[in-house]
């Protein structure tokens, strides 16, 4: 294996691996919002807007990020990011207020803001064409899992000291990881294109970089437009399932177990039960193969599975926990073995985890594919900012799906007690998802047309550089 080869599989796989490391802080906070609320003195909604605000923190710090990772050095934009969501980490962990609160949880969204977009556009540059769906899965994968990470790490430690302590572990951690940053060598712009590898291996550089003057062009690209409407209306339903974890403490709690055993379980069951999402990869190097054949396969392809995504969780929203036999402790590995049992010899459990499978997979089609997209319809330098303005449509819609469920929770638990307040409600908030499978529908003719755009525009550039 060549050094050049290494290098890049390091760059890779460090890219990769801080992505996840940087969603086990989003998914630190939701599973401590009771504690952290209690603390603070304020009610337990007060946290979902916290959380709202970090979203919208890092999503519209990201348009700069993203804007400034197609003309500046990109490794060291990433470090400085991943310098400032530690500080935000550090802050929270030592917040006396609900006002300090949520300032350190603004300043953690715009650190993390930066390794969202620029993260994308340096490993769009290492990530070979024929492969990217499946490559780019892995960076999806990454934050997903890290999303869960976060979940267990938060109701593990915290009943074990406080919320404070998983805060002040994720920050030395992280502080400690940025190191690995410095290592990695800085990515060349339109280095995977395959119209450039003549010009690269000429020794030149691809010098185009973007400015502001191309940017209504970018937003106006109607592939883009879709993509950005695609992740909003997605996004509001995948955003609701944060709450997946209070859903099942109530139905834990219905069944006759203790708030502490029913959030330990509960925080197990959250990430199970997303364990479909390992077939990202799969569908991820499915669509590689059908885009091969078509320009339009990958928006097919993936129109299907996000559709299918809709009843399936509705069906596990609604499908009974029965006869679970869990031991009423606080021992978190003693539960898990016995949750682990539970799911294969309580009928009950073992067809909520089938469910559960199938639900997550069909959803994990959606992210390879549509970085994939965002990747083949944009030019090299466009990519950061294109993905920065899509990536802050999805975090838009994570906010409604975040704010919406308490909303519609409100309105809905006037009729209906615990848990089927919060059935119905997740429920709802699953209908985005018809919209969401539509726009990859309409885009199918854009995609053909502009990937073939870009493709004829770098063929250009190749030749007369």
């Amino acid at each position: 294996m060549s050094f050049s080869r290494v290098k890049k599989i390091y760059a890779i796989t460090v890219y990769v691996s801080l992505a996840a490391f940087d969603n086990i802080v989003i998914g630190l906070f939701p599973p401590l919002f009771q504690n952290i609320a209690h603390d603070m003195g304020v009610g337990v909604s007060a946290m979902g807007v916290v959380s709202a605000i970090n979203i919208l923190a890092t999503s519209f710090s990201s348009l700069l990020w993203g804007y400034l990772s197609g003309k500046f050095h990109r490794k060291r934009l990433i470090i400085v990011g991943t310098s400032i969501w530690v500080v935000g980490v550090f802050l929270t962990a030592v917040s006396s207020n609900y006002l300090i609160l949520l300032i350190s949880q603004i300043i953690t969204g715009v650190g993390l803001g930066c390794v969202a977009s620029i993260g994308f556009s340096a490993l769009t540059d290492y990530v070979p064409y024929r492969s990217r769906g499946m490559i780019l899965s892995l960076w999806g994968m990454s934050q997903g899992f890290g999303g869960i990470v976060g979940a267990l790490i938060a109701s593990i430690i915290s009943t074990l000291s406080n919320w404070r302590l998983p805060f002040e572990v994720l920050g030395v951690v992280g502080m400690i990881l940025a190191v690995f940053y410095f290592f990695v060598e800085e990515p060349k712009f339109g280095n995977a294109e395959p119209e450039l590898q003549k010009l690269i291996q000429r020794g030149q550089s691809y010098t185009y970089r973007i400015s502001l003057n191309q940017v209504f062009a970018m937003l106006s690209k109607r592939s883009n437009l879709l993509l950005s409407l695609q992740g909003f209306f997605m996004n509001i339903a995948t955003g609701s399932l944060i709450w997946l974890p209070t859903l099942y403490i109530a139905k834990i709690r219905e069944i006759g177990y203790g708030q502490q055993t029913a959030m330990i379980v509960a925080a197990f069951l959250f990430g199970i039960f997303q364990i479909g999402g390992l077939f990202t990869s799969y569908f991820g190097y499915l669509g590689d193969v059908l885009q091969r054949k078509s320009y339009k396969a990958r928006a097919r392809m993936t129109a299907i599975f996000v559709f299918l995504t809709m009843p399936l969780y509705i069906l596990l929203f609604i499908f009974p926990i029965h006869k679970l036999s869990l031991p009423e402790t606080t021992n978190s590995v003693m539960l898990f073995f016995a949750l682990v049992r539970q799911l294969f010899v309580n009928p009950w459990m073992l067809t909520l985890l089938i469910i559960s499978l199938l639900a997550s997979a069909a959803q994990s089609a959606n992210t390879p594919n549509w970085l994939a997209l965002i990747t083949d319809v944009n030019l090299p330098e466009h990519r950061g900012t294109v993905f920065s303005i899509a990536n802050l449509a999805n975090s838009l819609g994570k906010t409604v799906g975040n704010l919406g469920i308490g909303a519609i929770l409100a309105i809905v638990s006037l009729n209906l007690h615990s848990p089927a307040d919060y059935i119905l409600t997740m429920c709802l908030l699953q209908l985005p998802l018809i919209p969401s499978a539509l726009c990859y529908h309409y885009m199918e003719k854009f995609n053909d047309d502009d990937i073939r755009s870009v493709k004829q525009t770098l063929n250009r550039r190749g030749r007369i550089s």
